[in-house]
């Protein structure tokens, strides 16, 4: 857009929006200074930015349900942001729209110790919510590596999953109730107390939905009890084959881990040279399996585990012997993207996931691509439930670095689908993926997603132009992503 235009439509909307959000939300939670709104031009995914039109702030239910009525009334779009830990653009503001930042909302109102759930706010950190829960010998199950800051409401909108997440599922699966305001306004309930509720699903339906659907200001959360017992195994193995065989035996033994990961080497070396947790850094590979339950189930997995560990080459078997042991394998695996920030200024993560039964495979042909656009990539996955988190290290500030990085991303996760398999496992698509939503879905299938997205907000104010792409850029974007003079995937029904 032209600029002068764009400071028109600027100063024009400032002009209506302020003085009407003014009647209900405070001064001090408006902002409108560029220093101010500088800080909520990105998420974690930087090399996305835009500065919105101002930040509000809001502190309760009604201020949320009144700016909602504001720009509804002016068409003036809405971008909700939680803690800004996303990894996909996904709460990169709009030009000349409003960034509704839900960080006020912090507050745990209820843990019901009979039904084992919690009622929050959107806006609670996620490791808060088991600190709080602890005492009473529970949990909340999702926990990604962001925990120690991202927050629920936040996890909501991505259904984030985390390394416990083979068996005790994606946030969608603990959650019970959410409470919703609508673009106009609405205060609504989905779901609610009970384990099911009558009618559609739309628990499923907002959980995942990236802030296009409405913006949540309350979630009942499901409570787990601690398990009894739990130990945490790290493995090395000399080839990535018997590391990816491995993870297929165990799965196929009958055995779910409430974790179970998988770390390349250039992972292992950079992880221990942050946190110095004693991982065997000459290893191709290592796998973290973690076993919960009753102490007798726990023992009779684990023997079986390394009965498979065994057969398979493993070496450098290391099994926890308490809590803090467990805790030291599992700090050190939540710290990779950190130890990542020493090898290049910039990471680029992926979230594809696949087959378990293609995990050797696709790694291969990883370090294969990787090596043909000369970038630096390291492997990370949740192997467990083929969630594979490759992070391309780079220099946003090289132009070739960049675009060789966003390339190199596309033709990865177009490997994931190649293989069965899909392109996001919990950071959603934001705008860091959208063009590769062009590769997994058909036109009717995105005309769908439309129609759903129509249905909750007609206007498209809600995040417009996040995680469902234009039939329009789909045609493009095939029209750009030819290789070797032939579209991928050529069964795939083209816009």
């Amino acid at each position: 857009m032209n600029s002068n235009i764009a400071a028109s439509i600027r100063t024009k909307r400032l002009a209506s929006l302020i003085p009407m959000l003014s009647m209900l939300i405070p001064e001090d939670a408006i902002l409108s200074e560029p220093e101010q709104l500088k800080a909520y031009e990105c998420d974690a995914f930087t090399t996305m930015r835009q500065i919105p039109l101002l930040t509000v702030l809001p502190d309760t239910i009604e201020q949320v349900q009144h700016i909602m009525r504001c720009c509804h009334a002016l068409d003036i779009p809405v971008v909700a942001r939680g803690a800004g830990t996303g990894l996909t653009a996904g709460s990169m503001p709009v030009e000349n729209g409003v960034l509704l930042g839900m960080s006020k909302f912090n507050k745990i109102h209820d843990i019901n110790l009979h039904n084992r759930t919690a009622w929050i706010d959107p806006g609670v950190r996620n490791q808060a919510v088991s600190d709080a829960a602890a005492p009473y010998n529970l949990y909340f199950a999702p926990d990604p590596s962001s925990q120690l800051a991202c927050s629920v409401g936040g996890n909501v909108a991505e259904n984030a999953g985390g390394v416990h997440c083979l068996k005790y599922g994606l946030t969608v699966h603990n959650i019970l109730e959410l409470d919703v305001i609508t673009i106009e306004g609405e205060r609504i309930t989905i779901g609610g107390q009970a384990l099911d509720a009558a009618g559609y699903d739309l628990m499923a339906v907002m959980t995942g939905s990236e802030g296009l659907l409405g913006i949540i200001v309350g979630i009942r959360v499901k409570l787990l009890a601690k398990p009894a017992s739990a130990r945490v195994l790290l493995a090395a193995f000399a080839t990535i084959e018997d590391a990816g065989n491995t993870i297929a035996e165990i799965i196929g033994a009958g055995i779910i881990p409430a974790g179970l990961e998988m770390i390349d080497q250039k992972g292992i070396q950079a992880i221990e040279a942050l946190m110095h947790a004693g991982y065997p850094v000459d290893a191709a590979a290592v796998i973290i399996c973690e076993l919960d339950g009753s102490v007798e189930e726990v023992e009779d997995e684990l023997t079986s585990v390394i009965t498979i560990l065994n057969r398979l080459n493993a070496s450098d078997i290391q099994i926890s012997t308490n809590e803090a042991e467990s805790k030291r394998i599992w700090a050190a695996r939540k710290a990779a993207f950190p130890a990542l920030a020493c090898l290049a200024p910039d990471n680029y993560v992926m979230d594809g996931t696949i087959p378990r039964r293609a995990l050797a495979q696709v790694w291969t042909r990883i370090n294969q691509l990787a090596d043909e656009y000369q970038l630096l990539v390291v492997n990370v996955f949740h192997a467990g439930d083929g969630n594979m988190h490759p992070s391309i290290l780079f220099d946003s500030s090289d132009e070739d670095q960049h675009k060789r990085a966003n390339d190199l991303g596309t033709r990865i996760l177009e490997l994931c689908v190649h293989v069965g398999g899909t392109i996001s496992g919990e950071h959603g698509i934001g705008l860091e993926k959208i063009n590769e939503m062009c590769l997994q879905f058909t036109g009717a299938e995105i005309s769908q997603f439309h129609a759903l997205k129509n249905a909750f907000d007609d206007k498209s104010l809600l995040n417009p132009g996040k995680q469902i792409p234009t039939l329009a850029r789909c045609t493009e974007f095939h029209a750009m992503h030819i290789h070797n003079g032939e579209m991928p995937f050529p069964h795939l029904e083209r816009f």
